[in-house]
């Protein structure tokens, strides 16, 4: 039996995806062959396939408020409002050092989501090494308007929750028996519109890029009634957040942090025993 997880992001609301993931790598019973992640579910799912339980929540603790991290300084500066020079390189490499060798050994296939501007489609990485792929991660977490567009080759590229926030379509098409989405907005969230101006006027050489943008709101909240409709069918286990946390995308506040993590451990802990009947694992 094949089993595909699926991460959505969400910024530093995917402290949530971390605290559940910490928790899968305590129960060894629990066992992934695929996993899809986007945006922050990419950056921070990472370190499930390199078995570093505690690195996502540890990091972010330690350089929530160190302004050569993220924020609006960075932003001025460079053009991302996520350094690229310190979280893609003196953070992984020197700081807090990510386990490439054994991502690479690890036997889950991982692919990161990420949306082409000129197509406005999403398109599926499989990250075989973190670091050789890191721009394919990188640019998996731009998000919009607060991010430099990421090239490689001849493509362009930025948040993949752009045009795919929750792939369950793809992971399925992935051949899989079971499916466990991991969400980091509670049951009754839905996106609003947004306004076509900014859009238009950041993007105006990428009309398809724009078109998407401006529908995301739609495309999320379909995604969202698809995986209630799934999950009532018992085709897919959904583990979300069950109370709200008031949390910033940019999040600076270390305790609202920590409380976003500990309540993704809090629910997958309440989830294991559903889980595993799902997934069919004897005692």
């Amino acid at each position: 039996m094949k089993v595909g997880l699926v991460l959505e992001g969400g910024a530093m609301r995917g402290l949530y995806t971390a605290g559940v993931l910490d928790v899968f790598l305590e129960n060894e019973d629990i066992k992934i062959d695929k996993i899809i992640g986007v945006s922050a579910g990419a950056l921070f799912g990472v370190n499930y396939k390199s078995r570093q339980k505690g690195r996502t929540l540890r990091y972010n603790l330690k350089y929530a408020n160190d302004e050569r991290y993220m924020g609006f300084k960075s932003l001025v500066k460079t053009g991302d409002i996520v350094n690229k020079e310190f979280c893609y390189d003196e953070l992984p490499n020197k700081l807090d050092v990510f386990d490439n060798e054994t991502y690479k050994k690890t036997p889950e296939e991982f692919y990161a989501v990420v949306t082409n501007l000129d197509t406005g489609k999403p398109e599926y990485i499989k990250i075989n090494d973190a670091q050789k792929d890191i721009e394919y991660l990188r640019a998996s977490g731009s998000m919009p308007y607060v991010s430099k567009i990421v090239k490689i080759g001849d493509k362009k590229y930025l948040d993949g929750g752009t045009a795919d926030s929750i792939p369950v379509d793809e992971m399925i098409k992935m051949d899989v028996d079971k499916v466990i989405v991991v969400l980091t907005r509670p049951l009754e969230y839905r996106k609003k519109k947004s306004s076509k101006r900014i859009s238009k006027w950041y993007y105006k050489r990428y009309q398809n890029y724009i078109d998407t943008l401006n529908n995301r709101y739609k495309m999320y909240n379909d995604e969202v009634e698809k995986v209630i409709s799934l999950e009532k069918e018992k085709k897919i286990f959904v583990i979300r957040p069950s109370r709200l946390v008031d949390i910033k995308r940019i999040e600076r506040d270390t305790e609202k942090l920590k409380e976003m993590y500990d309540l993704g451990v809090e629910d997958a802990k309440n989830s294991l025993n559903d889980l595993r009947n799902y997934l069919k694992i004897k005692e």
